[in-house]
């Protein structure tokens, strides 16, 4: 019997062509336009695969829905949006695409730095307003990055892109993780440090860590007491990592130096939000992994690895195997 697979955004034809092989395709057919919920509803009802993204809420309430639903296979690293219990309790498999999206997200989060730091898209703007009349010694004057103390808290596949870079910028990596890693240590020369020691000594700190009830406003107030106020935060990871309003706080009084966001905790984020309105403030709409070519393997990658486990495979991006295991 054929599977029926529900895709929740228009992706590119290499990719929807590898669940056409096998299977039936439904796609929502806007590219830039959220699921609505009605018609996920709908559509997950009688759907055995779903190919989602991470805009789609996939809570409890939808899962009561499917009644065929075999597995999720989600087009991005992290998985945030899905209620993992309620999917494992009715044994469906989830999915995610990392690997294939580190070295564009990491060379994302070190643009991010690199602009936040020397103050280019501030500088842009005053060049096009026609506010530039004459060269001055201290004309939006940024910081150095070259022999600069990076920390970086979590050193997963990204994070460790990220000391690469860095390195090439002869900077000192500091990094904390929920575990040493030596070997890391060893072969890109970084120094391990405890999460005060990583906040205390970096003129960048990156974040680079998991969303989790543990992670969430991991930069409080608290946390950013203990910062440099020269210090530049960047965060391409998920933006409820940070308190947004006493990151804000830390910015308007100078106890930070600046920001670099690629993220949110409301996604897409106001207008009206008052990090928008800051200099000091390089805002992105979450386009960590946006390249032609990674964008592209992410999405095959995605629909290659929903119909093998809807064959009966375990693709290595299985994220709850554990509770599958497990008698229901």
């Amino acid at each position: 019997m054929t599977n029926t697979v529900y895709v929740t955004r228009k992706l590119p034809e290499e990719a929807v062509a590898e669940l056409r092989a096998s299977c039936k395709v439904r796609m929502w057919d806007k590219e830039e336009d959220v699921v609505p919920r009605e018609v996920l509803e709908k559509e997950i009802a009688t759907a055995d695969g779903l190919l989602s993204m991470l805009t789609d809420p996939i809570d409890e309430d939808l899962l009561k829905s499917a009644q065929n639903l075999k597995a999720i296979s989600q087009m991005a690293v992290g998985h945030n949006n899905i209620d993992i219990e309620a999917a494992s309790a009715r044994q469906i498999a989830v999915l995610t695409t990392p690997g294939v999206l580190t070295e564009t997200t990491a060379d994302l989060t070190f643009a991010l730095l690199m602009a936040v730091a020397r103050r280019i898209p501030e500088a842009e703007r005053f060049l096009k307003k026609g506010d530039w009349t004459t060269w001055s010694p201290m004309l939006l004057t940024g910081a150095d990055v070259y022999g600069a103390t990076l920390g970086i808290i979590g050193l997963g596949r990204i994070g460790e892109a990220v000391a690469k870079r860095a390195k090439g910028f002869s900077m000192d990596v500091v990094y904390h993780s929920r575990s040493r890693k030596p070997e890391k240590e060893a072969r890109l020369g970084l120094r391990y440090g405890s999460m005060d020691d990583v906040l205390a000594q970096s003129d960048y700190l990156v974040l680079m860590i998991p969303y989790s009830k543990e992670t969430h406003h991991l930069i409080d107030a608290d946390a950013i007491k203990k910062m440099k106020p020269s210090c530049f935060l960047i965060n391409t990871a998920r933006g409820d990592i940070v308190d947004e309003k006493a990151l804000y706080d830390a910015l308007v009084s100078g106890d930070l130096a600046g920001a670099g966001l690629d993220v949110f905790a409301q996604e897409p984020v106001p207008t009206s939000h008052p990090l928008l309105t800051l200099d000091n403030v390089v805002a992105l709409p979450h386009i960590g992994s946006a390249s032609v070519t990674t964008r592209r393997k992410m999405a095959t990658m995605a629909a290659k690895q929903l119909v093998q486990t809807l064959h009966g495979e375990r693709p290595p991006t299985l994220i709850n195997a554990q509770a599958l295991d497990e008698p229901c």
